[in-house]
């Protein structure tokens, strides 16, 4: 027999994120222990065995991984649509680039708060190393400025090192694109020599070739982007603790895959996961 599909879904209980019942409002962008419900002295020493246990038993053609979901720190764009209101802001506003302060277009960068949102997360990572804390063995990151400034501040120095394998850059792992401004990604040229750090997947053109002015990216094209970069982490890489730094609708995409409740998560947050991945033979 030959595989014809995979099937994701999740391993849930470990952390505070799982619950469907809870908001993200009430959770936070960062909780302690990046969520871990574990609050022992051994917590991580236990979580990174029962991941152990759980690929050591695995039926063949089942593997799991830990994914950190992580969501960009605020943009310019999320202070202006504060600034006008939803309805204003996705009926108008949203689909400039300016008004006569912001400038939000094409790739809204972090506000100094933003930046601030991802040193928080950093520190929730820098609490816990201590106590034995995975540390992400491979990074993924949307391509667009907001994603890559958040994933460096981060992380740079404590998984991404001299030592390491850089970031990934991803096409699949950006904002849901078209209409907005804000989600129309810079250039390659652009990106590599702001961005030295992360290595630029190979399928990636010179200019945004999917940004449409006049259409907006619907959630099930999201959500099949989610699916191929699944398919491919899974495929291509054996590392077993994965962070992608994105946005939230193409997090919500990988939910929609993982057959999982789907999640607000806030600027600056954080969603660990646990996955499994089952090959279907025809």
């Amino acid at each position: 027999m030959s595989p014809s599909s995979y099937k994701y879904s999740t391993v849930p209980g470990f952390f505070l994120q799982d619950d469907p019942t809870i908001a993200a409002a009430d959770i936070g962008p960062v909780p302690p222990r990046v969520g871990l419900l574990d609050a022992s002295e051994d917590r991580w020493l236990k979580f990174k065995q029962e991941i152990g246990h759980l690929n050591d038993r695995a039926e063949t053609g089942t593997s799991y991984k830990v994914f950190v979901f992580g969501r960009h720190g605020e943009g310019i764009h999320n202070i202006a649509g504060d600034k006008y209101g939803r309805e204003l802001w996705y009926g108008h506003w949203a689909k400039l680039e300016r008004d006569d302060k912001l400038v939000w277009g094409p790739d809204a960068p972090l506000t100094p708060l933003g930046k601030d949102q991802a040193k928080d997360v950093r520190a929730v990572w820098e609490a816990e190393i201590p106590f034995g804390i995975f540390l992400p063995q491979s990074h993924y990151c949307s391509p667009m400025t907001r994603a890559l400034q958040t994933c460096l501040i981060t992380f740079d120095g404590i998984s991404i090192t001299e030592k390491t394998e850089p970031p990934v850059i991803f096409e699949d792992c950006r904002e849901a694109y078209g209409l907005y401004p804000c989600d129309k990604r810079n250039t390659r040229t652009y990106i590599t020599a702001n961005f030295p750090q992360f290595t630029i997947q190979n399928a990636f053109t010179e200019h945004d070739e999917l940004w449409k002015p006049e259409e907006r990216e619907s959630k099930e094209s999201v959500a099949s982007r989610a699916k191929t970069m699944l398919d491919w982490i899974f495929q291509n890489d054996d590392k077993t603790f994965i962070s992608i730094t994105a946005h939230k609708a193409i997090i919500n995409g990988f939910f929609t895959v993982l057959d999982r409740h789907t999640y607000d998560t806030p600027t600056g947050g954080i969603v660990p996961v646990v996955v499994k991945r089952q090959t279907v033979y025809s």
